[in-house]
């Protein structure tokens, strides 16, 4: 396995170009819960170009109904950013003061449980602006959100697989 760079600016692109309409080659997850962490999940695609194809606790989409749980879900994914150590990208959790473009923030209520993704597209003046879906957004100020617990998940790499 090798260590490859994350681009962020292609995950950018790819948020503002699908932030308030849907990629066709992805399912719309809106009427079964909401489509943040599908819509986090694809833009990280799109940076990092890689999936993990490992059953149940990997990362990737190849349709609604073969997908794993981390590719739509705010909990799994973060999960998986955080543990992965194998194909695709991976995160750790950090401050404010070290959120980067193509991040993602997480949003939670008081009880720990967290309910949105999003994708740090830009700043003004310090402050996030994110791009999500379910109440589509693009360049939203994280400030404008209503939430209780927030946490940052700084990409720090891709592991992609070695050329055989």
């Amino acid at each position: 396995m090798i260590q490859k760079s994350y681009d962020r600016l292609r995950a950018v692109l790819y948020a503002r170009r699908w932030a308030f309409s849907r990629n066709p080659a992805y399912f719309s997850f809106n009427s079964l819960g909401g489509d943040c962490t599908n819509f986090v999940s694809q833009c990280l695609f799109a940076g990092s170009g890689v999936m993990n194809y490992t059953p149940v606790f990997g990362w990737f989409y190849r349709s609604a109904n073969d997908r794993t749980a981390s590719w739509t879900g705010v909990e799994y994914l973060y999960n998986f950013l955080i543990s992965n150590r194998g194909d695709g990208p991976a995160a750790q959790e950090v401050s404010l003061c070290d959120v980067q473009l193509g991040d993602v923030i997480q949003l939670g209520r008081e009880t720990g449980d967290f309910y949105h993704s999003c994708l740090v597209v830009g700043f003004r003046g310090g402050v996030p602006l994110v791009a999500s879906h379910s109440l589509d957004a693009y360049n939203k100020p994280l400030t404008r959100y209503v939430f209780e617990r927030v946490r940052f998940l700084h990409i720090t790499g891709v592991n992609a697989p070695q050329s055989t």
